[in-house]
């Protein structure tokens, strides 16, 4: 108890700013057993201080949470969109769906549009959708912004039928061979969770059967309570970039990562799926299945991550605007620690936020786990 009290005397002045101006509207600390947490503190600090804008932070160790904070304006009764950390969700529904033996991983994807006689494109596999090397013709980010096919499918003109626009894009590389960032790559994954679960064309079934598969197979056992999936018109889960959940259930994810379980110790992810996950793709050794690995890769030799900073365990679901769930299994006590971070901090200043992120995960890291 006096450990605790001496912890929670000192946040103020951890978190305060230089005119004393609190950067954390509602903050706690836990004294987890066997976490420490002072050199992570100054990186923490830094969240607020120095990445705008940083709403909401939370670390876990051993599923204990550690440390929790809020920026002004926000709470526990907050929802934080997801962007794309939506995908690393999307890639686990789709494992449950392999596990139960309803979609096979290396089988054509279930798409009856690409199966005509002729298309290149019945060689996709669900592997290739999954981890980012389907070849499919897309521009992830446009030049004006505005022109990708990402926001004009979300956002502009496919709105009503987001999963049919993904579909109808041509081959452009053969699958396999090619890593390609896609978040309509993932439309296309949660088009085929609903074909699987239903072959009715009612968008309000579609939207009901997913929402139930998902409540039963994941966010129910892994004690997630506030989950909202979002759905465009045909009653397609937008998997690869809307999905609101408070911190702590972004936390929850974040311990599925870590080793598929629960907080409660129920697996819920199946071991052998969430090791697919997490094993570096063959078209780029920092992307797993639609999640994001802390190895060197990437575009121009740099990293999404922060290689280098912490183990090469550690993975992330990984948003626009620094949205971010860190799991980081061979860091601190236990099953590991988990690092949320929320907010709003524009894409320029995204590798400067990554390496404070890594100096968070690094405060905890066990010697002989060192890169």
């Amino acid at each position: 108890m006096l450990r605790k009290a001496a912890f929670l005397a000192m946040v103020p002045i951890l978190l305060a700013s230089t005119d004393a101006t609190p950067l954390a509207s509602t903050f706690s600390i836990t004294a987890c057993r066997g976490t420490d947490l002072s050199k992570s503190m100054a990186p923490i600090r830094l969240l607020f201080s120095g990445h705008p804008e940083t709403r909401a932070v939370l670390v876990t160790a051993d599923g204990c949470p550690a440390f929790k904070a809020y920026a002004p304006g926000y709470s526990d009764g907050n929802r934080f969109i997801s962007w794309s950390m939506a995908k690393t969700v999307t890639a686990m529904l789709v494992g449950a769906l392999v596990t139960d033996g309803r979609l096979k991983l290396d089988a054509p994807a279930p798409i009856a549009e690409w199966h005509k006689p002729g298309d290149p494109r019945a060689a996709i596999t669900l592997r290739h959708l999954l981890q980012m090397s389907s070849g499919l013709q897309h521009v992830e980010v446009g030049d004006p912004v505005e022109t990708s096919d990402t926001n004009q499918t979300l956002f502009v003109s496919h709105t009503g039928a987001m999963a049919a626009a993904a579909i109808d894009h041509p081959l452009q590389t053969k699958p396999g061979t090619t890593f390609r960032y896609s978040s309509l790559t993932t439309i296309i994954l949660g088009e085929i969770v609903a074909r699987t679960l239903t072959d009715s064309r009612d968008p309000k079934t579609r939207a009901t059967r997913y929402t139930e598969f998902a409540q039963a197979r994941l966010f129910r056992p892994a004690g997630i309570t506030s989950a909202v999936l979002e759905y465009d018109g045909a009653g397609t889960q937008i998997g690869g970039s809307i999905l609101h959940m408070s911190l702590d259930d972004w936390g929850r994810i974040g311990g599925l990562l870590l080793d598929g379980k629960a907080g409660d110790g129920r697996q819920v992810v199946d071991p052998a799926w969430l090791a697919f996950m997490k094993a570096p793709s063959p078209t780029n050794a920092e992307y797993g299945a639609q999640t994001w690995l802390n190895r060197p890769g990437g575009a121009e030799g740099k990293a999404t991550l922060f290689p280098g900073k912490g183990p090469a365990s550690a993975v992330a679901a990984d948003g626009h605007l620094g949205q971010l769930v860190i799991a980081s299994p061979d860091s601190g006590p236990g099953r590991g620690i988990v690092v949320v971070r929320l907010g709003n901090t524009p894409d320029t200043r995204n590798a400067a936020l990554m390496q404070t992120l890594g100096d968070v995960v690094a405060g905890f890291d066990r010697p002989a786990t060192k890169q």
